[in-house]
């Protein structure tokens, strides 16, 4: 904490400088405040299988944090602020720690879960996860770990052998907005990713779009030489969906199908049970 306020008070170089410094020292005070009143929890939308889409094939649990009026913030608000520092740690335990325990409490949900590869070598990570896995035998095989692809270019030598270990104990991994980063193939060929997602910026007007219909169709087969399931992101309108199904996409997420809620369709069900 010291060296955080350090960096704030040292000397600007614009007032615009200025400004974003000041703007991000006010949310990294948030989301301390946040974690320490346990104002944290998970927003899930579903990940559609592209043949059937009336039946999600898994949930992402997306990271959200209340802010002071208990409005809820997502995690393009603040994730940029954190993810280089020990609080981006602490929020990727948290998220883990909260789907591990819908997993538990869920037997028929597969789950994915947001992290950064700077969590790897991280303690407390690993002890919630070990913990975690240890309630039920099932969890493993039900949880997908993402990590963007910015991310595991950070540490592509550590990427590869924490997934290599933890596929060994049947955890899945995806590939988070492949194509947004600079992935090197010498490395993707090494990795073990289980599912890739393409960036919702190849996707969006992908029907109308000769350029990113000719990207996404690299994009895709790449994903499909390394028999990973391809997953489009950021679906928004039919049209869209039509045409990413007979792209040969396997599976689809974005508003189009469901919006990241805090309230999924099994906790209404739940106090349906609950209420009756």
């Amino acid at each position: 904490m010291e060296a955080v306020a350090a960096n704030f008070g040292a000397e600007l170089d614009s007032p615009l400088a200025y400004a974003m410094s000041g703007r991000d020292k006010n949310i990294h005070q948030m989301i301390e405040t946040a974690i320490r009143q346990k104002d944290v929890l998970l927003a899930y939308q579903p990940v559609v299988s592209a043949t059937n889409p009336d039946r999600p094939a898994f949930y992402e649990g997306l990271i959200r944090i209340l802010d002071e009026d208990h409005n809820i913030l997502p995690a393009g608000d603040f994730m940029h602020v954190a993810e280089t520092r020990e609080v981006g740690r602490i929020i990727d335990c948290l998220a883990l720690e909260l789907g591990l325990n819908e997993l538990l409490h869920q037997p028929s949900l597969r789950l994915s879960i947001n992290m950064s590869a700077r969590s790897i070598g991280y303690p407390r990570w690993m002890e919630v996860l070990n913990q975690g896995l240890s309630r039920d035998s099932t969890i493993a095989e039900r949880l997908i770990l993402e990590i963007t692809e910015s991310s595991a270019m950070i540490m592509p030598e550590l990427v590869t052998v924490f997934m290599a270990d933890m596929h060994r104990r049947g955890i899945s991994f995806a590939l988070d907005d492949f194509g947004a980063g600079f992935t090197a193939f010498r490395y993707l060929k090494e990795f073990y990713f289980d599912i890739v997602k393409i960036d919702g910026s190849f996707i969006r007007d992908i029907h109308q779009d000769a350029n990113n219909q000719v990207l996404t169709a690299a994009l895709v087969s790449i994903g499909q030489h390394f028999d990973m399931l391809t997953v489009a992101e950021a679906v928004e309108q039919p049209e869209e969906a039509a045409f990413l199904q007979a792209a040969g996409f396997d599976c689809l997420q974005g508003y189009y199908f469901g919006v990241p809620t805090t309230m999924p369709v099994w906790h209404k069900d739940k106090d349906r049970r609950a209420a009756s």
